[in-house]
C-alpha cells in the first residue's frame, strides 16, 4: 500500500485547555520524541495572536525562529512551517529564510506557505488587511522563482524583486518541497500551478465528510489546469484525541478519537480516499498524548 506521511503539529500557542505556555524545552522534547516514535514530519504553526469573543487572548511563539530551532534539535524528521504567512513577510526574505532553515536541517525542511490571515491579527500588528489574495499572488511570483531558479525580477503593486539573486543556497538547490495551503478556487489554481503538496485544515470535522469535498475541489482544479493529480501531494490537517481527555470539538472541530486501531483505521480511510499526508494536532498537545500515538504509528507501519 502507498505510504501515508504522518506529521505532528507542535504546540506553539498558549494552551486552549489550561492557558499554559508551551516552553522551548517542552517543544524540543516533543519534536525529538515524535522523531523517535516514527512521525515523518513535525510542523510549526505560524500564528501571532488569537482574540475571540468571551475568551482570553491566545499568544503564539514566532514560527520562523522556532522552526529553525526545531531543525537544529532534530536529526531525521522533516521540519515544516504550517503554513508560513505571506501577508506579513517580504517575499525575497521569505525565500532566504526557507533556504537558511533547509541548510540548518541538512535538507529536511518542508516549506508550507499560505496567504495568511487578515482581520484581528493583522490589525493588531499593523499589518496589511486588504488585497490578501493579490498580495499572496505577487509574493508567489517572487518566492517560487527564487527557490526554483535562483533569481526573480518582478515589479508589482505590493511586492518587488529587482534582478534579485537567491544566494547562498543550501543542500537542495531548487528542490525544497513547497506545501501550499489553499481552499477557494483562486488559491487552488495557484496551488495546482506551483505546489508540490496541497494542504487544508479541519474547520468542523476531522473526517472525510469534510475533507472529501476539499479533495474533490483540488482534483477539479488539477483537471482544469491540465495537471496530473498524481503529481501533487494531498494533505489534511486534523485534530486527534488519543487519550481520555476531550474538548477539541468545542474549539477546533470534531476530532478523531477511539482506540489505537480505530484511530489507525481513520488514517487508513484518508489514505484510501487519496490523501498522501496527515498533519495531526493532538488534543491536548502533551507528552502523554504523544505517547498514545506510538501504537497508532506502529499499526500503520505494518500495512
Amino acid at each position: 500500500m502507498s505510504h501515508l506521511d504522518i506529521g505532528l503539529v507542535l504546540p506553539m500557542g498558549e494552551s486552549f485547555v489550561d492557558g499554559t505556555t508551551a516552553r522551548w524545552l517542552e517543544i524540543r522534547d516533543l519534536a525529538v520524541r515524535a522523531e523517535a516514535i516514527g512521525f515523518d514530519t513535525v510542523w510549526v504553526p505560524d500564528e501571532l495572536l488569537w482574540r475571540r469573543p468571551d475568551v482570553q487572548a491566545q499568544g503564539w511563539w514566532e514560527c520562523v525562529a522556532m522552526a529553525a530551532a526545531v531543525a537544529a534539535a532534530t536529526s531525521r524528521v522533516h521540519v515544516g512551517t504550517w503554513v508560513l504567512s505571506a501577508l506579513h513577510r517580504n517575499p525575497g526574505i521569505t525565500a532566504k529564510v526557507v533556504e537558511t532553515i533547509d541548510e540548518i536541517s541538512g535538507g529536511r525542511f518542508v516549506f508550507g506557505l499560505g496567504s495568511g490571515h487578515a482581520g484581528r491579527q493583522a490589525h493588531a500588528f499593523g499589518l496589511p488587511e486588504d488585497h490578501v489574495f493579490g498580495r499572496f499572488e505577487e509574493a508567489v511570483r517572487i518566492i517560487v522563482p527564487l527557490l526554483r531558479e535562483g533569481r526573480a525580477d518582478f515589479e508589482g503593486t505590493f511586492h518587488a524583486a529587482r534582478d534579485l539573486e537567491h544566494r547562498p543556497v543550501g543542500p537542495r538547490p531548487g528542490q525544497i518541497p513547497i506545501v501550499m495551503g489553499a481552499k477557494g478556487p483562486k488559491m487552488l489554481r495557484l496551488a495546482v500551478r506551483h505546489a508540490d503538496v496541497w494542504s487544508w485544515y479541519v474547520e468542523e470535522r476531522s473526517d472525510l465528510t469534510e475533507f472529501g469535498p476539499r479533495l474533490d475541489a483540488l482534483l477539479a482544479a488539477c483537471d482544469a489546469a491540465g495537471r496530473d493529480p498524481a503529481t501533487i501531494g494531498r494533505s489534511a490537517g486534523i485534530v486527534v484525541e488519543p487519550t481520555s481527555i476531550t474538548g477539541a470539538a468545542d474549539v477546533i472541530g470534531v476530532p478523531v478519537r477511539g482506540t489505537s486501531e480505530e484511530i489507525a483505521d481513520t488514517f487508513r480511510a484518508f489514505r484510501d480516499a487519496g490523501f498522501t499526508q496527515l498533519e495531526v494536532m493532538l488534543w491536548p498537545s502533551t507528552p502523554a498524548a504523544l505517547e498514545a500515538m506510538a501504537p497508532v504509528l506502529q499499526l500503520l507501519e505494518r500495512d
